[in-house]
C-alpha cells in the first residue's frame, strides 16, 4: 500500500510538471487592416478569431467605393500627386499590443493607400509586426520591403499573402501559417527548400501555361524550374519571361519593343486537381 500510494504520488507530480511547464508569455494581438472587396477582411477575421485577437478596420475618410477602373484611376492621381488619402483615427491604443497583424490589398505592387497613411502616421518601434495580403497575382515581398523602410523600428515577421482567386484556402493556409510562426500550438509542414532550377521540360511547360492561362497580367514563357513535395502534391517555382500586355507590333517602328522581364511564378498541382499559379514575385 505504501508503494501505491508513492506511485499515485510521483504520477501527480509529473502531472503538474507537463501541464505547468515552460510556456510562452501571453501576448496581446491586435489584428488591423484595409479591405475595399472583403478580401483582406475575409483574412483578418480569420486570424483575428484563431488568435482571440482584437480586431479592427483601417477606414479612409473618403472610401474607394467606385469599380475598378475608378480605384485605379483615383489611385494612378494620388501617387503622381504624393497624396496620401486622409483616414479615421484608430481606436485602439496601439502601446498596449505585443504583436500587430497588419492587412491590406496590393496595390500597384504594395500595399493599398489608406496603409500608407497609417504606417506614416504611427510608430510601431519596439512591436512584433506581421503582414498579410492579397492580391491577384502577387506582392508581399515587395510590400514588406516597402513596410520596413516606414517602420524601421519594428520587428517584422514572416507574411502571409494569398490570391483573390484562392480564398477559399485561406481557412488552412492561415492555420498553418499561425502554427508556423509560433502564435498557435499544433503540428505544421515545413516544406523544404527548393533544389537548383533545371530547363524545363515539355510536361512542366505545359503544367505553366495551364496555370496561368487566362490570368490577362501575364504573358509569360517559363523558362527554368525547381518543385518539391507538399501534402497532397507538388509545389513548382518557375523562372519565366514576361512579355508586356501592350506589346507593339513587331511591324510599328514607331513604338519600341519591351524586354521581357524576368519572373517567378509558385505553382501548386494538388492530386487530382489543375495546376494553379500561387503568386508572382517580380
Amino acid at each position: 500500500m505504501k508503494t501505491l500510494k508513492m506511485m499515485l504520488a510521483l504520477v501527480a507530480v509529473a502531472a503538474v510538471a507537463v501541464s505547468c511547464g515552460p510556456k510562452k508569455e501571453a501576448q496581446k494581438v491586435l489584428v488591423l487592416y484595409y479591405s475595399q472587396t472583403s478580401n483582406t477582411q475575409t483574412v483578418a477575421q480569420e486570424i483575428a478569431t484563431r488568435l482571440g485577437a482584437d480586431i479592427e478596420e483601417i477606414v479612409p475618410v473618403t472610401p474607394y467605393d467606385g469599380d475598378f477602373q475608378a480605384t485605379i484611376a483615383r489611385c494612378m492621381q494620388e501617387r503622381e500627386q504624393g497624396i496620401k488619402p486622409e483616414i479615421q483615427p484608430v481606436a485602439a491604443d496601439l502601446a498596449q499590443y505585443d504583436v500587430i497583424f497588419i492587412g491590406y490589398p496590393i496595390w500597384f505592387g504594395t500595399f493599398a493607400p489608406p496603409v500608407a497613411a497609417f504606417l506614416d502616421n504611427v510608430d510601431l518601434s519596439g512591436k512584433k509586426v506581421v503582414p498579410f495580403c492579397t492580391f491577384g497575382s502577387g506582392g508581399l515581398d515587395s510590400s514588406v520591403k516597402d513596410l520596413a523602410a516606414k517602420q524601421p523600428g519594428a520587428e517584422l515577421l514572416p507574411g502571409y499573402g494569398v490570391r483573390a482567386a484562392r480564398m477559399a484556402a485561406v481557412p488552412r493556409e492561415v492555420d498553418q501559417f499561425l502554427k508556423a510562426g509560433g502564435f498557435l500550438e499544433g503540428e505544421f509542414f515545413q516544406p523544404q527548400e527548393f533544389p537548383e532550377q533545371h530547363e524545363v521540360s515539355a510536361e512542366e511547360a505545359a503544367i505553366f501555361d495551364a496555370a496561368v492561362d487566362g490570368y490577362p497580367m501575364l504573358n509569360a514563357k517559363a523558362k527554368t524550374v525547381a518543385s518539391r513535395t507538399i501534402p497532397d502534391g507538388v509545389e513548382y517555382l518557375f523562372t519565366a519571361e514576361n512579355l508586356p500586355r501592350e506589346a507593339a507590333p513587331a511591324a510599328d517602328d514607331d513604338k519600341p519593343q519591351m524586354p521581357p522581364t524576368v519572373i517567378q511564378v509558385y505553382v501548386t498541382v494538388a492530386e487530382g486537381e489543375a495546376p494553379v499559379f500561387t503568386q508572382v514575385v517580380r
